[in-house]
């Protein structure tokens, strides 16, 4: 099983002490030279006098340039430390069964802007960096990604269940294809009264932190689209479909 998480906007506050990252410690070492290009890319936009309006921020935000700039020597913790958000609340890695935590830790995979796609112990640093800042390089920083990740994250699929719990811009950077999609489904959510459904938006985000959670905790890991359909339905409303996941949640 191969669960797909988004990174989260906030993070957590940087630990004053501690070793720097270190990118020959990550998972998927054949994407070095890529997290390389977009770190040097990450520097030069947070050092352009532009820097707040490239990369998306409000003048209140303005000081997260000056952490873009320290990421490669401010201490590095483990990627589920630092991401933060409703997601990774209703996930509560550390509440997990240490079972539940060991299936993590291999099936989890962050697909983070700046570093790529991490396991939740892969030692990272905060930032700040979105799918659709454009790089130096003259290419966005989705598109960097996407022209790389094919490979390793169809080896990293392997042969179970894929649930891509993704926001729409992360989940172009690569999208399950040919046999793999037969076996994927991604997580939507939506809300039911009086017989109408509607789309669930930011609120979704705690849904599918839900879900990643009853998956790692499951008695056995889900292998196909249907046993995932059938864990989650213990906890939820769901209906499976070509692809999709829909979780019903009651008004």
């Amino acid at each position: 099983m191969l669960i797909l998480l988004p990174p989260s906007e906030s993070k957590r506050a940087p630990r004053r002490r501690g070793k720097p990252v270190d990118l020959a410690t990550f998972s998927f070492a054949e994407l070095d030279a890529v997290r390389r290009e977009v770190l040097v890319g990450l520097d030069a936009v947070s050092r352009n006098p532009d820097a707040v309006d490239r990369l998306g921020l409000s003048a209140g935000l303005a000081d997260l340039v000056g952490a873009n700039l320290d990421v490669l020597s401010a201490a590095a913790r483990p990627a589920i430390e630092v991401y933060d958000g409703i997601l990774y609340e209703a996930l509560d890695w550390n509440s997990l069964s240490p079972g539940a935590r060991r299936r993590g830790s291999t099936s989890v995979i962050v697909q983070s802007a700046l570093w790529g796609p991490v396991r939740p112990r892969d030692r990272i640093t905060g930032y700040r960096l979105a799918m659709g800042t454009r790089l130096p390089s003259g290419r966005t920083v989705v598109s960097t990604w996407k022209s790389t990740l094919g490979p390793v994250m169809s080896a990293a699929a392997g042969r179970g269940s894929i649930v891509d719990c993704r926001s729409g811009t992360y989940a172009a950077a690569w999208q399950p294809a040919g046999a793999l999609a037969d076996r994927a489904v991604a997580v939507r959510v939506f809300r039911e009264e009086a017989g109408r459904r509607t789309v669930v938006s930011h609120l979704a985000k705690h849904t599918r932190g839900l879900v990643a959670r009853w998956l790692l905790e499951a008695d056995r890991a889900p292998r196909t689209v249907a046993d995932v359909a059938a864990v989650v339905a213990e906890h939820v409303h769901c209906e499976l479909g070509p692809g999709t996941l829909d979780v019903i949640e009651p008004a």
